[in-house]
This record gives structure tokens, sequence and C-alpha cells, in this order.
């Protein structure tokens, strides 16, 4: 069974300055000109990961705060960095690191709000793993992606080895056959695909051993942000809003990834909710109690630390304050 590539395919997008030009915040979500364009691109074919802005689209949310909201899916030909930079979106879905280095490279561009509390990467082990340090003497397969994200943390947390490690090419059944094999995956693809034949298996989350990154964050131009930060809070608060509603009744919201995305089954997107749901990526974590999609600075200054000191990012050229900004998320919360 060979797998979609999913979300190791991260678009590498930058950062910038944080502001300090005040705004209104949230109490300016409903005053953004009606039908003002805005774009999202994703990081991805559409998919219940993306559930809160498809819900937000069909409930009419972005409308009603006065936003022309476009989707447009990413995927492996899709360079959601170049095409934010070229003026063609207002934001992209991306993370912390992907961030950092689009920013690296001259990308305008910062964090504004994200929609999982942790990074959905696992490492998924045969049954017989008691705990995810065990891994030191398995074979892992991981991506090309993770030697730029991931791995070098893995190395310095996990006691992980480069010697160890194999490429991973988006297929379960190298994992399935080698009872020694362990293998990167996404909360909610391959596990599901495991399941599907029968596999037993283990699941552990780099989130949950300390990675810090966000997942499927919310990264807009600075450009925007600096002259219609009243878009840019409209989008965020209905997005949150969103995935709230997705993840309480998301047959809206699946309606219209499947449309966008007519391979996506709905048995699959049943299995993704309810790992969603179960793992607390959207609501769980600081999103708790300040909200969903909230992003703190405690948080971004671990993620930088962590991609400075792996060697990802050059503190010169990405300081701390340079790749996101909190001045969405700080005021006015939408609550799980």
């Amino acid at each position: 069974m060979t797998l979609q590539p999913v979300r190791t395919l991260r678009a590498a997008v930058s950062a910038t300055a944080s502001l300090a030009v005040p705004v209104t915040l949230f109490a300016a979500t409903l005053t953004a000109h009606a039908g003002t364009p805005f774009t999202l691109i994703t990081n991805w074919y559409a998919q219940a990961e993306h559930g809160g802005f498809y819900e937000a689209q069909a409930e009419g949310l972005y409308s009603k705060a006065g936003l022309d909201v476009t989707l447009r899916m990413g995927g492996p030909q899709v360079n959601s960095t170049q095409l934010l930079a070229a003026g063609q979106a207002q934001c992209v879905i991306t993370d912390d690191i992907g961030t950092m280095s689009a920013r690296a490279h001259g990308v305008p561009m910062e964090l504004v709000a994200t929609s999982f509390q942790h990074d959905p990467t696992v490492l998924i082990a045969h049954d017989d793993v008691p705990d995810i340090k065990a891994l030191r003497t398995r074979t892992i397969l991981a991506s090309s992606a993770a030697y730029s994200s991931w791995w070098p943390w893995a190395k310095v947390t996990l006691g992980f080895k480069d010697d160890q490690v194999r490429p991973y090419t988006f297929n379960i059944q190298p994992f399935i056959a080698g009872p020694n094999v362990a293998q990167q995956g996404y909360l909610t693809s391959e596990p599901y695909s495991l399941s599907k034949v029968g596999a037993k298996f283990k699941v552990f989350p780099l989130g949950d051993a300390g990675y810090p990154p966000y997942g499927n964050a919310i990264a807009c131009r600075t450009d925007v942000i600096e002259q219609h930060p009243d878009q840019v809070a409209a989008f965020v608060k209905a997005s949150a809003q969103g995935w709230k509603d997705y993840l309480a009744h998301p047959e809206a919201g699946d309606a219209a990834i499947r449309k966008d995305n007519p391979d996506m089954t709905q048995d699959q997107l049943d299995y993704a909710v309810k790992a969603l749901n179960a793992s607390g990526l959207v609501e769980g974590g600081d999103a708790k109690t300040h909200g969903i999609g909230v992003i703190t600075a405690e948080r971004l200054k671990a993620s930088w630390t962590m991609a400075v000191n792996g060697g990802l990012v050059d503190p010169k050229q990405v300081a701390l304050d340079q790749f996101y900004t909190t001045r969405f998320v700080d005021r006015d919360p939408v609550l799980p």
C-alpha cells in the first residue's frame, strides 16, 4: 500500500519581525471590507487536517467576517513560499521551522496562529517497543525532509544516530515486513493505513517527547500584516471558530474537502477527525485556556532555540523576534 507523501513535505516559509503598530485585533474581525479577496495556500491536498478552514468557508464564517476566502490546495508540485512571495496569497499553512527558513531566504513572513498545538509527526513502532527512546536500537525510516526538521532534535533528545536511518518512501510495507523497523508518519495518516491492514503497532507523537514546533501553523506576508491587520484578524478569528465547529460536527467541512479532493474518502476523514479530537492537537495544550489557534512566545522561543542549536537556522539571519507575532491570538479567544 502506497501512501500519499503527507505533511513531511512542509513548505519552507518565512517569518518577519513582530510589528509594534497597535491595531484592534479581534474587535476588527467583523470590520474587514465586505468580500475582500483573501487566499490561503495549504500544505497538501484537502484533508481533515485542513478541516477548520473548510468548515469556516462552508459555514460562511469568512464571508460574515468580510472576507472572500480562497483555499488553494498545496501538494508536491506547489511551492507555497514562492507563491506567497509573488503575492499570490496572503497566508500559507506551514510550521515554525519552515517560517524561519523562508525568512532566512528573504521571504518576509511571520507566524500569526496555528491549527495544531503540536507537530503531528509521529514515530510508528511495532507493539513490542516500550517507549520512544527504545527506538535507538531500531532501523528508522525517515523522509529527506526530516533532516531539516525533527531529526537533529531527535539525535540530541532521544539519542538517535544517523547510521540507523533509512529512506522513508511513504510506503508502509517495509515497516510491516521488518520487525526491527520503525517509521515516521503523520498522526492521522499512516496509522489509518496500518489499521486497515490489521497491523499491530504503537504510535509515539514527537510532541509528547518534547518536540516544540506547532503544526499546520498560519504564516502571513509582512505587508499584509502591516497594511491590513483587520483582514488577518478576521481570518484568524473565523478559522479558529471553524476548527471548533469542525471537530464538533464536520459534515459541511468534509463535503467541502471532498469537493476539492475527490480522492479523499469519508472513512479516512472520519478516522482523522476522531484522531484530532482524541489527541487534543487542536483544542489541547495552551488552546484549552487561551483559545484555539494560540501561539506563545515561550513555545516559539523553544522552537527557535532548537533550530539554532541544530544548525537549521542562523540566528544572525533570523532573530527570535522576527518570525512571529502573537497580536492576533492575544485577544477575544475562541475557547474549545
